[in-house]
């Protein structure tokens, strides 16, 4: 299926609320509930739409600090990297993780309460994690835009 102009109006409202009544949907989107309701069910069957979540103000939870640490392995075999993998999603604080090229194998985003909580981090989990072989940290001072997939709704053909 490819995605038309509806489909991405659909997705931009579903992206800013994610729990919009059907009808909310339509009368944005400008179709009426049933092809409107099919097309997000298409979406979803197709894995377009991969879920619906709900967005937590880490703030409100006592996490002020926000993180990025740059980190290498000392072995890339496929069996390190897996592990590593395995062991980021133990820790609750990691709420992004990417392989990366450039200098560092992985760009991971790690929510804290502050620095103490960050050096209890790392003492007790993240240098616990076999293969790392050096990190980098960056605390973020603030957060200009956070948005996880663009929508080119200019872009999408009708």
């Amino acid at each position: 299926m490819k995605l038309t102009k509806y489909d991405f109006k659909i997705l931009s409202v579903l992206k800013e609320d994610a729990r919009a009544s059907l009808q909310e949907i339509s009368a944005k989107v400008g179709l009426s509930t049933t092809p409107c309701w099919n097309r997000i069910k298409k979406m979803e069957s197709m894995g377009v739409i991969t879920g619906y979540s709900v967005q937590v103000d880490p703030n409100l939870l006592g996490y002020n600090e926000s993180v990025i640490v740059q980190v290498s392995l000392d072995n890339h075999s496929d069996e390190t990297l897996f592990e590593f993998g395995k062991q980021l999603e133990k820790i609750p604080e990691v709420i992004e993780a990417s392989l990366v090229s450039g200098d560092y194998d992985y760009y991971i985003r790690i929510a804290v309460k502050d620095t103490r909580d960050y050096e209890r981090l790392l003492r007790e989990s993240l240098y616990k994690i076999p293969g790392i072989g050096q990190t980098k940290s960056n605390f973020v001072l603030r957060t200009l835009k956070s948005s996880a997939v663009p929508l080119p709704i200019e872009s999408a053909q009708g």
